[in-house]
């Protein structure tokens, strides 16, 4: 016989829920686009950010970033190389799954999720001197720091808790939200239009863009599997 005991705590599943719940509530209110705007640009933010780590990660240098009141970013680094093109232009792409896969494995455990949004608050506010290069941007880094920090020396482990499942929730729906950006050759962003980054990736690595949007799809769905699923499985 088995129950949902598995590897994650009653607490952690019902924040997890809550933070579900939540989203729903947001999205289904009148005043959605109102409410649900920081959240998208919560997700270009991780979207712009993946580019600007990944340039780092293969040896390259992470520029600058900007974030645009209509949710669209640029992020600008220097790299050489064909793979190194492609995996700058997918470390947006999977970026948010990334995000929220770490956000669900933390979330696991309450207590690591005061220190995570604590250590989350510091990184904000040195990524925002470091890398944002336009006011909007900058304002919005600063202010999403400081409420990390806020939350994680002011509020309850369990409200840390809920705060960083909703904001994985969130990460996870902009996985699906935003799919069709992984099938569109020319991206329309606050700095003009520009080739898509599955375009970026079929320029460096020759096949179609469809293909490549369909390959990070498929690994983001992946990510956010494992991310999830220690709160679903079943122990005898």
């Amino acid at each position: 016989m088995s129950s949902l005991v598995g590897p994650v705590g009653q607490r952690a599943r019902t924040a997890l829920l809550v933070s579900v719940a939540a989203t729903a509530a947001i999205y289904l209110s009148p005043v959605a686009p109102y409410l649900g705007w920081p959240l998208v640009l919560l997700s270009t933010l991780a979207h712009e950010g993946g580019h600007g780590l990944a340039a780092l990660l293969v040896g390259g240098e992470f520029h600058s970033l900007m974030i645009y009141a209509d949710a669209s970013g640029v992020a600008s680094s220097a790299y050489s190389g064909r793979v190194a093109s492609a995996l700058v232009s997918a470390g947006g792409l999977v970026g948010p799954a990334l995000v929220a896969a770490a956000c669900f494995a933390v979330g696991r455990h309450a207590g690591r999720s005061k220190l995570a949004l604590g250590l989350a608050g510091g990184a904000l506010f040195a990524f925002d001197v470091l890398f944002v290069r336009n006011l909007f941007g900058f304002g919005f880094v600063a202010a999403l720091g400081a409420a990390c920090l806020a939350l994680s020396r002011k509020a309850s482990v369990e409200t840390n808790r809920t705060a960083l499942l909703f904001v994985g929730v969130q990460m996870a729906l902009s996985v699906f939200s935003r799919a069709d950006y992984l099938f569109t050759e020319l991206a329309q962003t606050g700095a003009g239009a520009m080739p898509s980054d599955t375009a970026r990736m079929a320029e460096a690595l020759w096949l179609p863009y469809w293909f490549w949007g369909a390959a990070c799809g498929a690994f983001s769905l992946l990510v956010l599997a494992l991310g999830l699923r220690p709160y679903v499985r079943r122990r005898r």
